[in-house]
């Protein structure tokens, strides 16, 4: 495994156990709207460390064990690093934005981040397919990014399940954004499917802030 990707790895599974054991410390560093407006921006930041149980924590280091590598390996390290933190602001930049009259909004997980890995691998290695449980059936992954990101703008809308919807269209965007800036030449060489991949992004951007209304 890439030595990066496991040192996040790493990171996240400490410093969840710790707030697991200790709830003043998740209560301390997790995202929360009123505590962030108030000036307590680390939280935009630590949050992303931080989970609720053993089954958010492993879904995420899972997701970010498989593609994590893809994208050290084709943009380096230091790059890696730019797409997962930045990804990780750009989740919770967006999840502020969308909840910000919600002050006891408040929530935890890597997901904004691991978004945007997964949005990256899918732009940097189009040919990938993946095989989602229980169906044995090969899907491309632009097909996936692009049914993931209508279901988390479903999902934020409707509020479905106690998850993060809004930090995961946040994260998938930076992924996007930050990887088409990182790596520019994938604009000519994948037109179709980049746009493909942009088309709910823009539409989110363009209409996002309707969602409530509808």
């Amino acid at each position: 495994m890439n030595q990066f990707v496991l040192g996040i790895i790493i990171a996240n599974v400490l410093l969840s156990m710790k707030g697991f054991n200790e709830y003043t410390f998740l209560d301390k560093y997790k995202f929360q709207v009123g505590k962030i407006l108030g000036g307590e921006k680390i939280r935009m930041f630590t949050s992303g460390f931080l989970h609720v149980d053993w089954l958010h924590l492993g879904f995420n280091m899972y997701a970010l064990y498989l593609f994590g590598g893809i994208v050290a390996g084709i943009l380096g390290n230091i790059n890696f690093l730019i797409i997962y933190f930045g990804s990780l602001l750009a989740g919770n930049m967006y999840s502020l934005m969308y909840h910000k009259k919600e002050p006891y909004y408040s929530a935890v997980g890597a997901s904004g981040a691991v978004s945007g890995i997964l949005y990256s691998a899918i732009l940097l290695y189009p040919d990938m397919t993946l095989m989602l449980f229980p169906l044995p059936i090969p899907i491309p992954a632009y097909v996936f990014g692009i049914g993931y990101l209508l279901y988390s703008i479903y999902g934020m809308k409707k509020q479905l399940g106690n998850i993060g919807h809004s930090a995961h269209l946040g994260g998938a965007m930076g992924g996007f954004l930050i990887s088409i800036l990182l790596f520019p030449s994938i604009v000519y060489a994948e037109t179709l499917m980049v746009a493909l991949l942009a088309i709910p992004i823009v539409l989110l951007l363009v209409f996002g802030n309707r969602l409530r209304e509808l």
